[in-house]
């Protein structure tokens, strides 16, 4: 930013500042909560497939491949946190020719760095990977080929996030919102058909299930990407690819402590991971299980996250930093709003909810208790996703970084070893630790927010 007019920047009132939020979070959300809701739906036949040891193996399997996919995605979605901020604050100064070669950059970068060295790692290293990751010999056995076909559609689905965050820049939510319900809805199609072998298909189980997939996968890539071939969005690609330095350097300068970020926080999970394997394959299934229901509350901050950063970085290069400190609150306000009726349902349904996945009764057990100390977590949970990210939207990205280390890889681990291998609370003690980490990054997040220096972070 490069300093407020001598104008005065024109008022915006509470509820228009509410309207603008709501406008581009609700594209998002839905296709966030339904995204979710497919993904439960996934792992509810992968709970019912018999017998009741092929079914844990096969959910502990998906959570087992899912942490190098998530690392991988991370580190992307650390590009496409600075690619956002950038096309946010040029459309903001009315720079629409830039948008297109920014968002080339990010996925030139993506490419090169991240996503072609991590398939060419996960194709030729799978079991050893699985094994570090503290999968048993049952899971390597069960999971070791899902695991290759997941990477596969990591290619794609990689580029599909990218093309997302461009979109999401200059505030177009609805075009992923509604290439992700469909594909998505196409996916559990498809796993249901290969799991269970319908119409004329074999029962393939797990493998299956990967299939379906990175097949669907591949599918949303190609029609986000046509939506830009099309010209149907503010962010052209018809123009010529220009490489330039300062580009990449912004990319860098802003997705750098976010990509240290998500690195700080995949090996704070990686740890804590390993620590959840060591109470036993059933057990571990029960704390898949409560992941896959987490996701679903991680909805509502993520969607009004992305409101608020694409809204700040916008009100940021038109000069307007009352704007976008009005958004960042309202935005705060509303994600907390759904985030506590989220919370109501876990604390009092959670094990009607789990009854969804399996009929086990040990990993209901499990799994009921965490979702009782998921709910505790949603008020700080939703609070630190979307003051986040209006910090990254604002291209202040450190804080979260520092927040990130300090509270998953120091004091999530610490306190997770501390209950589970000392106090032996098994289950509840891990997520109990999930509780401290939320409490310490909230309070980190909201404090940097507060002194307002995100409103002086300028970008070139």
């Amino acid at each position: 930013m490069t300093g407020i007019s001598a104008k005065e920047p024109e008022q915006i009132t509470k509820k228009e500042s509410r309207q603008k939020v709501m406008q581009i979070a609700w594209p998002v959300l839905l296709e966030l909560l339904l995204g979710s809701l497919f993904g439960m739906v996934d792992m509810m036949m992968l709970g019912n497939i018999k017998p009741t040891s092929l079914s844990a193996a096969s959910i502990a399997s998906v959570g087992i491949a899912n942490q190098p996919l998530f690392i991988g995605l991370s580190l992307v979605q650390s590009f496409n946190v600075g690619g956002t901020a950038i096309i946010a604050r040029y459309y903001g100064m009315g720079r629409l020719k830039r948008l297109g070669n920014v968002f080339k950059h990010v996925l030139l970068l993506s490419i090169i760095i991240i996503i072609v060295p991590l398939f060419i790692l996960t194709m030729t290293q799978a079991e050893g990977i699985m094994r570090i990751l503290g999968a048993g010999e049952d899971v390597v056995a069960t999971g070791n080929t899902y695991f290759r076909i997941v990477h596969v559609g990591f290619i794609f689905q990689a580029l599909t996030m990218c093309g997302s965050s461009a979109l999401r820049g200059v505030g177009e939510t609805k075009a992923p919102m509604k290439i992700n319900l469909l594909t998505n809805g196409l996916n559990v199609l498809g796993n249901a058909t290969l799991i269970y072998g319908l119409f004329g298909f074999p029962a393939l189980g797990l493998v299956g299930a990967g299939i379906s997939t990175a097949l669907s996968q591949v599918m949303a890539f190609i029609l986000i990407f046509i939506h830009f071939i099309r010209g149907k969005s503010k962010v052209s690609i018809k123009e010529k690819f220009a490489f330039e330095m300062k580009t990449v350097k912004n990319l860098i300068r802003i997705g750098l402590p976010a990509s240290l970020e998500q690195l700080a926080l995949r090996l704070g999970i990686f740890f804590f991971v390993r620590i959840v394997a060591s109470l036993g394959t059933v057990v571990y299934a029960a704390h898949q299980i409560a992941l896959s229901i987490l996701s679903l509350s991680f909805n509502p901050g993520q969607a009004f996250g992305i409101a608020a950063s694409t809204l700040v970085g916008r009100s940021l290069g038109e000069k307007k930093p009352e704007h976008a400190e009005m958004y960042s609150k309202s935005a705060r306000q509303m994600g907390s709003i759904i985030s506590t009726f989220v919370a109501i349902m876990f604390f009092f349904f959670g094990r009607q909810i789990v009854g969804l996945y399996t009929n086990d009764v040990q990993i209901i057990e499990n799994a009921s208790v965490a979702l009782k100390i998921i709910a505790l977590v949603q008020p700080f949970q939703s609070s630190q996703l979307i003051l986040s990210g209006a910090l990254r939207g604002a291209g202040d990205t450190v804080w979260p970084l520092i927040a990130t280390i300090i509270g998953v890889l120091l004091i999530r681990t610490q306190v997770a070893l501390f209950l589970v291998n000392q106090i032996e609370i098994g289950l509840a003690g891990a997520w109990l630790a999930v509780l401290t980490d939320q409490l310490i990054r909230w309070a980190l997040v909201f404090f940097r927010f507060r002194t307002g220096k995100w409103k002086k972070v300028r970008i070139r």
